[in-house]
């Protein structure tokens, strides 16, 4: 109920779905089956529909297959292949053809944005969060790009938009930044970066999701997700990517831990971030929306963030939205 008067009265701009398990007490559970899920995006977009803004909400999930599958046969769906396993078999046809099934299961369930593919390179076998869980293509800088090439394309034959991620690379990392903050300054390179150009330059970023990681090669002070150098310079100066930003969930270790959320908020905003995934609130803080909504106020009425900078995150947001298939 919350949820759906944020979306009708506040106009909040997207959500993102989790299998995982509430507290205890908790009625909410975001995915029990196929029609329940289905069920319940149609009433979110719904409650869009009947707000100020009235633009289609962005319904967003973790599908990237294998471990990392929201919407799993435990929940009545169908099994999706990882990411390692596709890139093993390096079939750009094969992959195509798979990720557009899935993005069937997708639209059926009225999710619009698959928060995949993991761009991230496969140089640590043992990474914690990537390599060990089976969620990269591989290491081949170009295999990644062809890889997720094929399964960008699979997801827009059934009118699903993406994400790459973990922007600018967390394959190397060591540490989990669900947890804690990572720094990946002795480990990264900047043929982590080659996928992005790859796909940038074939018109395939819808989104770009960044990674909580700390680099001091790219900014001696913040992670990414934080970084003006690395949102602002590296991927929209130098790369070129004037699509919409997302950050990685702002609720994790790596930011929550390490910052005052007002701080993280500001930050992120000033460092190009479009988008602030906030997840699992009911494990953190049940009213964090309402929260963040008045940080962004605040900062805005103090000048510490100038409309204009609000204004060009809503026309990216407003033009992905466009490409939202009914």
């Amino acid at each position: 109920a919350a949820t759906l008067e944020a979306i009708a009265t506040r106009s909040v701009g997207g959500v993102v779905l989790f299998s995982r398990d509430q507290p205890s007490g908790s009625p909410v559970r975001n995915i029990v089956g196929p029609q329940q899920v289905a069920e319940l995006t149609a009433a979110l977009q719904e409650a869009a529909a009947s707000s100020e803004a009235a633009l289609p909400l962005l319904v967003a999930i973790d599908q990237e297959g294998g471990l990392v599958a929201r919407l799993d046969p435990a929940h009545g769906f169908p099994a999706a292949e990882s990411a390692a396993e596709l890139g093993a078999r390096d079939d750009a046809g094969y992959t195509r053809s798979s990720s557009a099934a899935m993005a069937a299961t997708l639209r059926a369930a009225g999710v619009n944005l698959n928060l995949a593919p993991v761009v991230d390179l496969n140089v640590n076998l043992q990474n914690p969060v990537i390599g060990a869980l089976d969620r990269s293509f591989g290491a081949d800088p170009r295999l990644v790009a062809r890889q997720a090439a094929a399964f960008i394309r699979g997801q827009h034959d059934e009118g699903v938009l993406t994400a790459l991620k973990h922007f600018p690379g967390h394959g190397s990392s060591t540490q989990d930044s669900h947890l804690s903050v990572v720094d990946v300054s002795d480990t990264w390179s900047d043929t982590e970066l080659e996928p992005y150009r790859r796909l940038l330059a074939d018109g395939l970023a819808d989104t770009v999701l960044t990674a909580h990681v700390f680099n001091d090669r790219l900014d001696s002070r913040y992670p990414a997700t934080l970084s003006a150098a690395t949102i602002d310079g590296l991927l929209r100066d130098q790369l070129g990517f004037d699509g919409v930003v997302l950050s990685d969930d702002m609720q994790m270790g790596a930011i929550r831990q390490a910052y005052g959320y007002e701080d993280a908020v500001r930050l992120a905003i000033q460092a190009g971030v479009d988008v602030l995934t906030i997840a699992n609130q009911q494990v953190f803080e049940p009213d964090v929306v309402e929260r963040t909504l008045a940080i962004i106020g605040d900062l805005v009425a103090a000048g510490t963030i100038s409309e204009e900078r609000i204004d060009r995150s809503w026309r990216r947001i407003a033009a992905l939205k466009e490409r939202i298939v009914a």
